[in-house]
């Protein structure tokens, strides 16, 4: 059962480069979320045309945009807060997402502070990981 699909107010992201359709789940210990990537989107008409995959760094954003939402549907930051990715750690790429995949975000919040978000997340196509990282956003505002 879906918490919010209102991914919109919740990250300035858009498309083509919204990687969250809906927050399955959302508590102090972390969330779930989903994204279906299309056969339509940008990047696939790129990255290997005759064999689509989803690239590395659009699965690490995803896993991000989906912590990021969560916190901010839970309203942990300031209104209109934007979230920075400053790192990267401990990323593995376990199997292929491809065109219609629907991806499951589990994310788990490490440290949250006014300032820093410290979040691992795994990206799941119906059982079978797909990719699985650490990463740290820094909390800002637009200026």
């Amino acid at each position: 059962m879906s918490v919010t699909k209102d991914i919109e107010s919740l990250l300035p992201h858009r498309s083509p480069f919204l990687f969250c359709d809906e927050i399955l789940s959302a508590d102090e210990e972390g969330s779930v979320s989903e994204h279906t990537f299309t056969p339509e989107e940008f990047f696939f008409k790129g990255h290997f045309p005759q064999y689509p995959v989803v690239p590395g760094v659009i699965l690490v954003e995803t896993m991000a945009q989906c912590g990021g939402a969560a916190l901010s549907y839970q309203k942990v930051f300031e209104e209109g807060s934007l979230f920075f990715l400053a790192t990267v750690d401990k990323v593995k790429f376990r199997n292929q997402v491809r065109p219609g995949d629907k991806v499951r975000v589990e994310v788990k919040n490490l440290r949250i502070s006014k300032k820093m978000i410290k979040q691992s997340g795994k990206a799941y196509v119906k059982d079978q990981l797909a990719a699985e990282a650490e990463w740290m956003c820094l909390v800002g505002k637009a200026e």
